[in-house]
C-alpha cells in the first residue's frame, strides 16, 4: 500500500476529493441550544416537556432593567417614554407578552363587581404621588429593591428557532438605539444564545488560526527541515478539512463543543505524524534511500499509530454514553473526524514525502541518547522511591477527590467578568433571581379543586417555607390569585395582600372564574384540578440548590397532606442541575467503556491479561492525580469537567501504546525482557516525550479560551498528559520488569513447540 506507485495514486484521489469538496463545499452554521444539555434518559425531563404543554415554557423570556439616567424613577417624562418602548417591543412579530410595572391593573370588588386600577398612574402628578405606595409590593419583581428601576419581562412564544430568537434580540436592540432611554441589564435565552453563537465564532477562528501557528513553531523547533514544517501543514490542513467537510454534510451545527475541535484535530494528527516523521529521518540519517525508507516508515508504524488513533477515538466516543445530546453529538463527531483525519493522513503523508526531496535533518543528536540511557539506570536504582511516590501523590489524590462536590452553574461556560455574568447578576440582587422555579401542583384525591379552601391552605404552606429557603419573593399560584382577590376586596389595600380568613374566602369565590379568564401568567388549569407556583431564583449552584430542594421535599413529605395536594419539582433549571449530577455518574460509564476496549486492544496485541492490566495502570493514575489537581484548584465537578476524564485517558493512553507496541517489536526479534525494556525507553522514550509536549502545548492553548468548557479541557488534560508522560516513563518499566518469569516461561513453551 505505501509503495511509491501506490501511494502517488492515493494523493491524486485525495487531491480530487479536496477538489470536489471545494466545489460542492457544505455550509457551515452555527448554533447554541441551550436544552441541548438536558439528560434525555431523565423521566424528568418527559415530565417539564408536558408541563411545559400544559402552562408554559419557563426559559423564554427576556428580562431588561430600565433606569432613569437624569431622575427618579417615577418621572412622568421617563414613565412615558418607558411607555412608548413597552408599545414598539409589544408589537414585535415573536413577542407574546411583555409584563411591567407600567399597565399592571390590580382588581378591585365594588357593589358593581370587579373592576380594575392600574397600579402606576401618571395621568398627573397628584395621581403619581398616590400611586407610590402601591409601588412597594412590587419591589424585588417588578421594581427593582432599590427602587431606581423598573423591570420589562418579555414572553417570546416558545417556537421561535434559534435565527427567529436572534431575529427578535436584534429589533429589540434597534428600538432601544431609537430612543433616549438604554437598558441597565438585559438577561435571558434568546440574548444569551445569540451572544454565545458570537463569541463561539470569534473563538472558532482564534483557535483554528493559533493552532496552525502553534503547529508551525512546533514543526520548526522538532524537524528544522523546510520538508518537516511544509508536509505536516499541507497534510493537516487537508485533513482537517475533510474532518469539518464530514460532519457539516450530516447537517450537523457547529456549536459551543465545536470550538475545541481543530485544535483537538491538529494536535491529534500532528503527534501522528511526529511519530512517523522521527522514525524517518533515523532511516535517513543511517543512510537509506528516500523510497525505502517512506515506504519501511509506514509499512512499520502505521499499525501502531492507528492504535494510537483508535484508542484516542474511543476517549471521545465514550462521550456517546451520555445522555447529554451536545455531550453525545461532541463524542461522536469529533471521534469520527480523528479517524477521517487518519485517513487523510494515511492517503496524502506518503505521495508528499515521495514527491518532496528529503534532506537529513539536524534534530535528534547523540548527546541524547546519553540523557534517556542516565534517566532509564536512575530510575532502575531508585525504583523503590518511584513506586513509593506513586503510590503516595496516588493515594493522597484520591483522598482529596473524594471531598470533590458536584456544582455547577447556569452560566458556568462564561468567565466571571463577563457582561452577561454581570447582567445575570444584577437581576439576581435587585429582582429577585434570573433563573426560573417551578412546582407542579395536583390534587389529591380527597380534593376537587386547588380553589379548595384546605387545598390552598396546603399551597401556602409551600410558599412559606420557600420564602424561608429563598428569601422574600413575588411568586404566582392559585395563593397569589387569592390574595389578590383578598386585596380586591379591601379596595386594593396592602395590607390585605394576605391569605383569607375562612368567610373572607366564600365571600370571593364568586370571583374565580372572572379572574381565571383574565389575561397573564397561566397559573391553574382550566379544570383546576392542576397548578403551579412560579418565580424566579438566583443562580446558586446545583450544589445549593439541590440541598434546598432537599429539604423543600423533605418539608413536603412530612407537612403536606398528599390527599389534598401532590407536589412536584420541575423546570428548566432543575433539569440543568440534573445534568450535573447524571453526568457525573455516566462518567464511570464511559471510563469503563474505555478501560474495556483498550483493554481487548492490548490483549489483541500481546495475547496476555497480565499485560492488559498493567497498561491500564499508568494510564489510571493520571486520572487520580488530576482528582487530586481539581481539588487544589477548588474545582468542582460539573458538565464541563466530568467530560474530560474518559477523553484525558484516550488521549494519554496513546503513549502507553507507542511503548508497548516498540517492547513488543524488540521482543520478536528475540531478546530478552530486560534488554528490550532497556531499547524501547531508549527509543520510544523519545518519540513519547516529544508528542507529549505537543499534546500539552495543544491542549494548554485552550486553557486561555473564555468558554469554561473549553478552558477546563485545556487545563486539566494539559496536566493530565503530564502526568501520563511520567507514569510512562517512570511506572511503566518497572510494572514490566516482574514479568520476566512469565515472559521466559512463554518464550520456553514457545521454543519447545
Amino acid at each position: 500500500m505505501f509503495r511509491k506507485s501506490t501511494a502517488l495514486t492515493l494523493l491524486g484521489f485525495g487531491i480530487f476529493l479536496s477538489i470536489m469538496i471545494l466545489v460542492f463545499p457544505p455550509v457551515p452554521s452555527f448554533n447554541y441550544d441551550f436544552e441541548q444539555f438536558f439528560p434525555q434518559d431523565d423521566p424528568d425531563l418527559a415530565f417539564y416537556q408536558q408541563y411545559e404543554k400544559d402552562f408554559e415554557s419557563d426559559n423564554d423570556y427576556l428580562l431588561i432593567a430600565l433606569q432613569n439616567p437624569s431622575g427618579s424613577l417615577t418621572s412622568i417624562d421617563f414613565l412615558k417614554k418607558s411607555d412608548l418602548l413597552k408599545k414598539e417591543i409589544s408589537n414585535l412579530d415573536g413577542v407574546d407578552t411583555l409584563i411591567s410595572i407600567l399597565d399592571l391593573e390590580m382588581p378591585v370588588i365594588g357593589l358593581f363587581g370587579i373592576s380594575f386600577n392600574k397600579v402606576l398612574d401618571w395621568e398627573s402628578a397628584e395621581n403619581l404621588e398616590y400611586s407610590g405606595p402601591a409601588l412597594k409590593q412590587f419591589e424585588g419583581s417588578l421594581i427593582s429593591k432599590d427602587g431606581q428601576s423598573l423591570l420589562f419581562l418579555i414572553r417570546n412564544n416558545p417556537k421561535l428557532s434559534k435565527e427567529q430568537g436572534d431575529t427578535l434580540y436584534h429589533q429589540i436592540k434597534e428600538v432601544f438605539l431609537q430612543s433616549e432611554l438604554k437598558p441597565l441589564a438585559v438577561a435571558g435565552k434568546i440574548q444569551t444564545q445569540g451572544d454565545f453563537v458570537t463569541l463561539m465564532q470569534e473563538e472558532f477562528s482564534l483557535f483554528l488560526g493559533a493552532s496552525l501557528v502553534l503547529i508551525l513553531v512546533m514543526l520548526v523547533l522538532i524537524f528544522r527541515t523546510w520538508w518537516g514544517v511544509l508536509v505536516p501543514v499541507l497534510v493537516l490542513s487537508i485533513g482537517i478539512f475533510w474532518a469539518f467537510s464530514v460532519i457539516l454534510y450530516s447537517g450537523k451545527s457547529l456549536d459551543i463543543m465545536s470550538v475545541m475541535q481543530p485544535t483537538i484535530f491538529l494536535i491529534v494528527g500532528l503527534s501522528a505524524l511526529v511519530h512517523y516523521f522521527t522514525h524517518l529521518i533515523k532511516k535517513i540519517r543511517i543512510g537509506k534511500g528516500k523510497e525505502e525508507a517512506v515506504y519501511e516508515t509506514f509499512r512499520e508504524l502505521t499499525f501502531a499509530v492507528s492504535l494510537t488513533i483508535f484508542t484516542t477515538a474511543v476517549g471521545f466516543f465514550s462521550l456517546y454514553f451520555t445522555s447529554i445530546p451536545a455531550l453525545k453529538a461532541f463524542g461522536l463527531w469529533t471521534a469520527i473526524g480523528i479517524l477521517v483525519l487518519f485517513f487523510g493522513l494515511i492517503v496524502i503523508t506518503p505521495g508528499l514525502l515521495y514527491l518532496f526531496p528529503i534532506t537529513k535533518a539536524k534534530a535528534f543528536q547523540k548527546p541524547a541518547s546519553l540523557f534517556w540511557q542516565r534517566l532509564f539506570s536512575w530510575i532502575i536504582l531508585k525504583r523503590k522511591l518511584v513506586l513509593y511516590t506513586f503510590l503516595g501523590i496516588t493515594l493522597l489524590s484520591l483522598f482529596f477527590g473524594l471531598q470533590l462536590k458536584v456544582n455547577g452553574y447556569l452560566l458556568d461556560n462564561l468567565p466571571l467578568d463577563h457582561p452577561i455574568q454581570e447582567d445575570f447578576a444584577f437581576f439576581d440582587e435587585q429582582f429577585g433571581g434570573s433563573n426560573p422555579l417551578e412546582i407542579y401542583l395536583s390534587t389529591g384525591d380527597s380534593a376537587n379543586s386547588l380553589f379548595d379552601y384546605a387545598v390552598l391552605r396546603e399551597i401556602e404552606k409551600l410558599e412559606t417555607k420557600l420564602t424561608e429557603s429563598f428569601g422574600e419573593r413575588q411568586l404566582i399560584s392559585p395563593v397569589s390569585l387569592v390574595k389578590s382577590l383578598n386585596q380586591a376586596q379591601n379596595r386594593g389595600s396592602i395590607a390585605a395582600y394576605s391569605f383569607p380568613s375562612q368567610g373572607q374566602f366564600l365571600r370571593m369565590s364568586r370571583y374565580f372564574d372572572q379572574i381565571l379568564k383574565l389575561d397573564g401568567p397561566k397559573v391553574i388549569s382550566s379544570n383546576q384540578k392542576t397548578g403551579r407556583i412560579s418565580g424566579r431564583v438566583g443562580d446558586l449552584g446545583s450544589l445549593e440548590m439541590g440541598n434546598k430542594r432537599g429539604e423543600f421535599l423533605q418539608f413536603v413529605k412530612k407537612e403536606i397532606d398528599p390527599n389534598l395536594l401532590n407536589v412536584r419539582w420541575t423546570g428548566t433549571a432543575f433539569l440543568i442541575d440534573h445534568g450535573h449530577e447524571s453526568l457525573t455518574r455516566q462518567m464511570f460509564q464511559g471510563l469503563l467503556f474505555a478501560f474495556v476496549v483498550v483493554g481487548i486492544v492490548a490483549g489483541f496485541l500481546f495475547r496476555s491479561w497480565r499485560l492488559s492490566f498493567i497498561l491500564l495502570i499508568p494510564n489510571v493514575i493520571p486520572l487520580v492525580w488530576m482528582l487530586g489537581l481539581m481539588y487544589l484548584l477548588g474545582i468542582e465537578f460539573k458538565l464541563t469537567t466530568s467530560i474530560l476524564f474518559t477523553v484525558a485517558f484516550g488521549i494519554a493512553v496513546d503513549d502507553s501504546i507507542h511503548f508497548m507496541t516498540k517492547l513488543k517489536t524488540e521482543l520478536d526479534r528475540g531478546k530478552n525482557l530486560l534488554y528490550a525494556i532497556k531499547r524501547t525507553f531508549m527509543e520510544a522514550g523519545r518519540a513519547i516525550m516529544l508528542t507529549s509536549v505537543i499534546l500539552v502545548a495543544g491542549f494548554a492553548l485552550l486553557s486561555f479560551s473564555q468558554f469554561g468548557v473549553t478552558h477546563f479541557t485545556g487545563l486539566l488534560i494539559s496536566f493530565t498528559l503530564i502526568f501520563a508522560l511520567l507514569a510512562d516513563l517512570f511506572l511503566l518499566p518497572l510494572l514490566l520488569f516482574p514479568l520476566k518469569k512469565v515472559w521466559d516461561k512463554k518464550t520456553e513453551s514457545r521454543s519447545k513447540d
